[in-house]
């Protein structure tokens, strides 16, 4: 197949079935139905900008139409320096999700921390981490948590990522280390005295609840959360998007930052990955009582632990 043929073939596998290939063409470059028939009908070529174009709008790997296995092109979210950095952050991460139905994706997330769709909640956890965030990619001398400033509008219009989150189906690996940096954040800026005795506590509070929370859902045993413990696997916080049609992989290269790719291939090569791992480890929907109390405590015990350390550290 010629390259067109191939961009064409993969445009129309994302389509709704429903809509007529070259009336979606025309609307994305902003071309007449005749100029669009003529390039879908092969009698004219698209240029490389209508390329580009297209390429962008469906997120496809431009790699997939030059069919070299051993190169990957991949897309780079951009680097966060300010808080308008962070907005544009996530609106990007929701444009490549709105292409995706809720009710046919499945997500796959490899916890190395505690997932994001639990730290954009609103909470003071989530102001923290946001906090957390800003401080390792800013620049400029961090400044205390309590005079930290944050637009709320950034929280707020992440609202629909949460409800992404909360209405597919979620897979999620955690192991016993998944909340260890969140504690470990919470001690460090404690002590360094850029986040007071009062809030320490209340955002250990904030964490022990996702815990609580999540303990809840695994007792349910719901189709649409399933939560597996891997004692073996090193943890990265690698996310994977997959539907019938459409698949994304966002794996991260620094703190906030992800390369994303809609590759099909590469997408179903970390599925099967994925998929051998969790053959590997432990469903805490499906264990009984006894090993899923045994791993809820683990995690409870350490915010205990830390939240003893913070206490004595007053009396001290």
């Amino acid at each position: 197949m010629k390259h067109q043929e191939i961009l064409l073939a993969r445009i129309r596998n994302l389509m709704p079935k429903n809509i007529s290939l070259n009336d979606e063409i025309a609307k994305i470059l902003d071309i007449s139905y005749d100029a669009a028939h003529r390039r879908v009908s092969m009698k004219s070529k698209f240029s490389i900008e209508e390329t580009i174009t297209l390429c962008k709008y469906y997120s496809i790997s431009m790699d997939t139409l030059f069919g070299d296995k051993n190169y990957l092109l991949v897309e780079k979210t951009k680097k966060i320096e300010t808080l308008s950095d962070f907005k544009d952050y996530f609106r990007k991460t929701n444009e490549v999700l709105s292409h995706m139905d809720t009710q046919e994706t499945t997500i796959y997330y490899a916890a190395k921390d505690i997932p994001m769709n639990y730290t954009v909640s609103g909470t003071l956890f989530s102001k923290f981490k946001f906090f957390i965030w800003f401080t390792l990619l800013n620049k400029k001398q961090s400044s205390s948590f309590e005079k930290f400033t944050f637009e709320e509008s950034v929280l707020n219009e992440n609202n629909n990522l949460k409800t992404f989150f909360e209405n597919t189906k979620r897979i999620e690996i955690w192991n016993d280390t998944t909340i260890n940096s969140s504690l470990q954040q919470v001690n460090y800026f404690f002590e360094a005295g850029l986040l007071n005795y009062k809030n320490a506590l209340l955002i250990l509070k904030d964490i022990a609840e996702i815990i609580n929370s999540i303990e809840k859902k695994c007792e349910l045993d719901t189709h649409n959360f399933q939560l597996y413990y891997n004692e073996l696997l090193i943890l990265n916080n690698s996310a994977l998007f997959t539907s019938k049609e459409k698949s994304a992989f966002f794996l991260p290269y620094n703190a906030l930052g992800y390369y994303v790719t809609s590759d099909l291939k590469t997408c179903k090569e970390q599925e099967q990955y994925i998929t051998n791992q969790i053959s590997n480890s432990k469903s805490l929907n499906q264990s009984g009582k006894k090993d899923r109390k045994i791993f809820f405590n683990k995690m409870h015990q350490k915010i205990e632990f830390h939240k003893q350390k913070i206490e004595n550290y007053i009396l001290e």
